[in-house]
């Protein structure tokens, strides 16, 4: 079966959520950086992190999965996913050594 693709956008629950998180968001966010270095780790993603856009910082991620419900599955285990929402879509990409 041919891998799949999928962007994942990060939207954070406030404009300002980067600048302003309180120390248990902060651990959040921390577990969700842990959880998508561990994605990384087992193939499943090509790779994320925030992008630092002046309107609002928000996150990216690539997924690699086999279909759809399992990047929506992913998305919901991310300990992110408890303070702000994902929006994904599939990605059309040729990616080296995939």
């Amino acid at each position: 079966m041919q891998k799949k693709y999928f962007f994942l956008k990060l939207v954070p629950s406030r404009p300002d959520f980067a600048q302003t998180m309180s120390e248990e968001e902060r651990k959040i966010m921390s577990e969700h950086s842990q959880y998508w270095t561990e994605l990384m780790n087992k193939g499943l993603a090509l790779l994320f992190g925030p992008v630092l856009d002046p309107g609002g910082t928000f996150g990216i991620g690539i997924l690699i999965v086999d279909k759809e419900d399992q990047a929506h599955e992913l998305a919901a285990q991310d300990p992110a996913s408890k303070l702000n929402r994902y929006e994904i879509n599939p990605l059309l990409a040729k990616v080296a050594g995939h």
